[in-house]
């Protein structure tokens, strides 16, 4: 499509995204909360709603949707109920939901976003608590659908946007904001791939100018990042090459197919779903204290966006860095426990994105597995810093002896592997004599201009001294033996 007909065109999206809780039990029950167990071992009476039971409110469901509330600048509603919401779904034994309608437990709130219009804040709608459906089971071929009920019942948190996500790069980052916050908060897993988070977007365009939104539609349960974007990028296309073809957009359910890259139509939606809300007689409304909020509050971990700032504005990195540091919560903790024994903190962001991630990776493990504390890496940088080790015999060698014998101090270590740097000039001269004569024609080319030929020369210096030498050093005095 030609791309000044798209460009037109403004694409509006909200999200509405689902996060299952990592609660020991159900939201309304004592069912265990496991993920992979056997099919249809996990539920009760109480799941499948039999006469003559009772639902009881998870205290622990609830006060996750606070924190989740509080990370994302809610406003916290003191006095809750649970509303009914009919439907029929195969995987919904219950015949209704438990879910909060018209009273949400958190209103407003927002995230920020970076994108192609700048800094941008994308409104939060409501956090509401719920249960989840079933798990239905289609198999190819199959004249039957398996249902697993192990899932039903299971806490969630759904979190609404308004419609204020202009580019499909910003509903990525609310996501990912969303799985690092729960994930910091250790509220959830935040696993797409398992489900324990689900992206449901309403996408519309409209000709830019107009104030009236366009009609939507709804993509369902995206199981990845990728996915999002993907189904966001080829539905604006779609709906963009319908209108101008003059065609109507309906509104629909639809879902993505990864493999295709489309997205296909599901269902058409009503205008207006008769749900038949009523409050839930059997659960008496929640009350949160100011007691109980404030010791909520207190019990609040850091929070991605606030070490981000600090390490920006504190620590003086980069925001690249900064990003990649806050991405996990235990590297976040981890580069903020390394800060309290190095004031070099671009050092430390360096080894810890670059030299441990690399570790981490190679071997399959979390920080938490790592070997050496952040004690034991601030005495590495150290070493560098003092002109003992190079940065790059650190890494290489140094760093692999100490994860062998981490009950050593890395200074003994690097004198057994004889590679503590020299910057004695009695050391130092006689090597750079023996680069300079080997290399008659550079020397000459170098002093008619040819200054890039340093690094050549300190190259060989490095080799020929095995790495011993300090770098610092070594470049003065080679300057200094040039310009002779």
């Amino acid at each position: 499509m030609d791309q000044t007909v798209v460009d037109q065109y403004e694409l509006v999206v909200g999200l509405e995204v689902h996060t299952q809780l990592s609660t020991q039990t159900k939201a309304f029950s004592n069912d265990v909360n496991s993920y992979g167990d056997e099919p249809n071992t996990n539920f009760s009476v109480i799941t499948l709603a039999h006469p003559g039971t009772l639902p009881k409110s998870n205290k622990v469901a609830v006060e996750y949707a606070i924190k989740m509330g509080l990370a994302c600048r809610c406003k916290i509603k003191r006095y809750n109920i649970f509303d009914r919401k009919n439907y029929f779904y195969p995987d919904l034994p219950k015949g209704f939901q438990l879910t909060q309608d018209k009273a949400p437990i958190c209103l407003g709130g927002y995230f920020d976003v970076h994108s192609e219009r700048g800094e941008v804040k994308i409104r939060l709608n409501r956090i509401h608590m719920e249960e989840d459906a079933g798990k239905s089971i289609h198999l190819e071929g199959a004249a039957f659908t398996m249902v697993d009920l192990n899932r039903a019942g299971v806490p969630l948190l759904e979190i609404v946007t308004e419609p204020d996500i202009r580019y499909a790069e910003e509903a990525v980052q609310v996501m990912e904001q969303i799985r690092r916050l729960v994930r910091y908060l250790n509220i959830s897993d935040g696993n797409m791939e398992e489900g324990s988070l689900r992206c449901d977007a309403n996408i519309s365009v409209r000709k830019k100018g107009d104030e009236q939104l366009g009609c939507k539609v709804e993509v369902k349960n995206m199981n990845s990042m990728r996915n999002v974007q993907k189904a966001i990028e080829y539905e604006k296309l779609r709906q963009i090459k319908a209108l101008e073809l003059g065609e109507e957009i309906i509104s629909e359910t639809r879902t993505f197919n990864p493999d295709t890259g489309k997205t296909y139509g599901m269902r058409t939606k009503e205008a207006l779903n008769d749900y038949r809300y009523f409050p839930e007689p059997d659960l008496p409304p929640i009350i949160i204290k100011e007691e109980d909020l404030k010791r909520l509050e207190s019990e609040m971990p850091p929070l991605p966006h606030e070490l981000f700032m600090k390490f920006t504005d504190e620590y003086k990195l980069p925001s690249y860095d900064a990003g990649v540091l806050t991405d996990q919560k235990e590297i976040a903790l981890y580069f903020e426990d390394l800060c309290k024994y190095t004031s070099n903190y671009k050092s430390a962001s360096n080894w810890l994105m670059t030299t441990i991630k690399s570790y981490l990776n190679e071997n399959n493990i979390e920080i938490g597995d790592f070997p050496l504390k952040s004690a034991q890496i601030a005495q590495l940088i150290q070493l560098v810093d003092d002109g003992q080790v190079s940065n790059t015999v650190a890494k290489n060698k140094l760093l692999k002896a100490f994860l062998k014998a981490p009950s050593v101090h890395p200074k003994t270590l690097a004198e057994r592997l004889n590679i503590i740097q020299e910057s004695d000039d009695d050391f130092i001269t006689p090597i750079i004599n023996n680069v300079l004569e080997r290399y008659p024609d550079k020397v000459v080319a170098y002093k008619k201009g040819k200054k890039n030929l340093l690094g050549m020369f300190m190259g060989e210096v490095m080799k020929e001294s095995k790495g011993k030498v300090d770098p610092k050093k070594a470049n003065q005095l080679i300057r200094e033996a040039l310009e002779k």
